[in-house]
């Protein structure tokens, strides 16, 4: 080769090379255009995705499906978040909690029943596990600490790892065919399972239910049962539960409220198996140095038990002790009694060992109140964004998941 050939040879080269450079700085930018905009173009694809195409099925087949449902054996995590318009119940549980304002009630911090009361507001993840009647954990897990609530046979367990005490209790000699319904004993009321059941228990001529959609909820397939109040006046929006597609377990419950908003009620599984769990799952020991108190088998009653409270609301009437009756039906149904007091100041201030409303309590009552009147006279409407209650000066009460002209119109009626 020539030497200006060589010359020449060594110039396209590096012309090439310097082309080619040149060539990548303008398409490096327009392919990371190209994968920007191909990536947005998928979004709607992606975010459809976690939508499973399943069979169709009807609201009153999926309705079945979930009565049929007879998952005995689980574990899994569930993030729980309540928004009642409630200020934070986690320096006052001591005050609502049985013993009054004595330290948290029978069981001190280990006490299931003043423990499970702060489920009532804020978002918390709780670890849960079942193995047919005779065995259920939950455990409410903290920033630095544990509460766990334990049924193992004949055995219950309350354990507070912050403050180290523990509760113990007997259900008597184990059966395998519980009739105890454990599960309540063991605060798993803020289940999807436990809140959808009472959800339904309100489904006739006043609700409609349908299917609406599908989704994945904790890498499960499942139904969307979408259950919407027919009435006005009620505060219920719409109820949402996702169902599992295989078996039939509701795997998250979301109930918006008829004014809109956050969810005053969201719980779902994150992780859930179906498995059966370990028996060690079940086994507790204190630790040493632990404070135990033995108690009564604790009782299905917190703040936290919002499908039951539910399911007071929306009772249709059947069975009610203690004087209570139904005013209305469905959705807009709401529960009477008379205190027999004159009042807020029928309960009397709290006393060790006596219950009452107690200063903390009190205040807290104060701050959800609004004056009312009418022709049954004047009384005070508290409200929360789910249930509503009206206490008048004579010491009726009238409760439900009814807006304020809704207890108000009932308790002139009932006058």
């Amino acid at each position: 080769m020539a030497p200006n050939d060589s010359a020449e040879a060594t110039e396209e080269a590096r012309d090439l090379v310097a082309g080619r450079r040149k060539a990548a700085r303008y398409l490096v930018p327009v392919a990371i255009a190209g994968v920007a905009a191909a990536t947005i173009g998928l979004v709607p694809a992606l975010a459809s995705s976690g939508d499973p195409d399943l069979p169709k099925i009807t609201a009153q087949e999926l309705i079945a499906k979930i009565a049929a449902s007879d998952t005995q054996q689980l574990s899994g995590t569930v993030k729980v978040s309540t928004d009642l318009g409630l200020p934070s119940l986690g320096g006052m549980t001591s005050s609502f909690a049985p013993g009054g304002a004595s330290g948290g009630g029978e069981g001190g911090s280990a006490s299931p029943t003043s423990k499970l009361t702060e489920l009532a507001t804020g978002t918390h993840t709780l670890r849960v596990a079942a193995d047919g009647p005779d065995r259920q954990k939950v455990s409410i897990l903290e920033n630095a600490a544990e509460y766990s609530l334990i049924h193992n046979g004949s055995q219950i367990w309350g354990y507070d790892s912050k403050s180290n005490e523990a509760f113990h209790a007997t259900t008597g000699k184990s059966t395998g065919k519980s009739t105890a319904k454990p599960e309540k004993s063991a605060g798993a009321d803020m289940t999807p399972k436990a809140l959808a059941d009472e959800a339904l228990k309100a489904a006739d001529a006043t609700t409609s239910v349908t299917v609406d959609g599908t989704a994945q909820v904790a890498g499960r397939d499942a139904y969307q049962l979408l259950i919407k109040p027919k009435q006005s006046g009620t505060t219920v929006g719409s109820i949402r539960v996702a169902v599992d597609a295989k078996n039939g377990t509701p795997l998250k419950f979301t109930l918006i409220p008829s004014g809109g908003g956050k969810a005053v009620v969201d719980a779902g599984f994150t992780k859930v198996d179906f498995s059966k769990p370990s028996a060690s799952t079940f086994n507790f020991t204190p630790p040493k140095g632990a404070k135990v108190t033995e108690g009564d088998t604790p009782k299905a009653e917190s703040g936290a038990d919002l499908g039951k409270g539910l399911d007071k609301g929306l009772d249709k009437g059947k069975g009610h002790d203690n004087g209570m009756k139904v005013i209305g039906k469905g959705w807009t149904s709401i529960a009477a009694f008379d205190t027999g007091g004159k009042g807020l100041d029928a309960g009397g201030p709290a006393e060790k060992g006596k219950g009452g409303a107690g200063p903390d309590a009190q205040k807290f009552l104060d701050s959800l109140g609004d004056k009312v009147s009418g022709t049954f006279g004047s009384g005070t409407v508290f409200h929360t964004r789910l249930i509503n209650a009206l206490m008048t000066d004579d010491g009726k009460v009238y409760v439900g998941a009814v807006d304020k002209a809704a207890l108000v119109a009932a308790a002139n009626a009932a006058k």
